[in-house]
């Protein structure tokens, strides 16, 4: 039963990236939607569960608030030296590093791999639990893929490659959801696991992604948007709870 559902969330992460790329002339309406969805994921579903999940604390801080953090220093370290990088090779200062987009579209992948084996082990619980969770990943890797192809696209990299990025993806968690047949994940490394996720989300959505959606729309509709993708999100958590 979760392999059927993955392959749903398969559909739902296809169907995601189409919609991104399918309005190209209001990206600045792509990004702002985006840049919400991420903010919500981050803060109404991530960090709850990581928080959840992990448990331990360290000097009176929970680990997943630490790696929270360390989540988002890593991606303004990584961008950082990728920018000096293509400096000193005579790239243009300021421009996009598309190492990034494939490096972050590459940890949602990661991500997605991780809901299908959430997906599997909530089967193993009960059907009810399994139904539960069915819900917030077909509903949650629209996002995903609407992400992975924004993502990808942002940083430079062609169709191509943000294509391929958002096939990987769609698989992901149907990978996940059937590795569960052969083990199940602890909860606390998930956790952790969660917790520097988010971080590294937050910093693409507030560094890059939002900045970006306003640079040169600095619309009252891609605000709209923005504030829909994160009511969205809480819609899913809402429902899925």
């Amino acid at each position: 039963m979760a392999v059927i559902v993955a392959l749903g969330a398969f559909l739902m992460t296809l169907a995601g990236g189409w919609t991104a790329q399918r309005v190209t002339d209001r990206r600045h309406l792509v990004l702002g939607l985006a840049g919400g969805l991420m903010l919500g994921v981050v803060g109404l579903d991530l960090l709850p569960e990581a928080l959840h999940a992990a448990g331990n604390e360290l000097f009176g801080v929970p680990l997943a608030l630490l790696l929270f953090v360390g989540g988002f220093l890593v991606a303004h370290v990584v961008e950082r030296v990728l920018a000096v990088r293509q400096a000193a090779h005579g790239a243009e200062d300021g421009g996009r590093v598309p190492q990034v987009g494939l490096t972050a579209a590459a940890a949602m992948v990661g991500h997605s791999l991780a809901d299908g084996v959430a997906l599997g082990a909530a089967f193993q619980v009960g059907g009810g639990m399994g139904l539960a969770v069915a819900l917030a990943v077909l509903t949650h890797d629209f996002a995903d893929g609407f992400n992975t192809y924004t993502l990808t696209t942002l940083y430079g990299n062609d169709r191509a490659k943000a294509l391929k990025m958002l096939f990987a993806d769609a698989v992901a968690p149907v990978v996940g959801a059937a590795s569960t047949l052969l083990f199940t994940l602890p909860e606390e490394p998930l956790g952790a696991y969660l917790g520097f996720f988010g971080g590294v989300l937050l910093y693409l959505a507030a560094a890059e992604i939002l900045p970006e959606a306003h640079h040169e729309h600095p619309a009252l509709s891609t605000l709209m948007c923005t504030l829909g993708g994160v009511a969205g999100i809480w819609l899913v958590v809402g429902v899925a709870d």
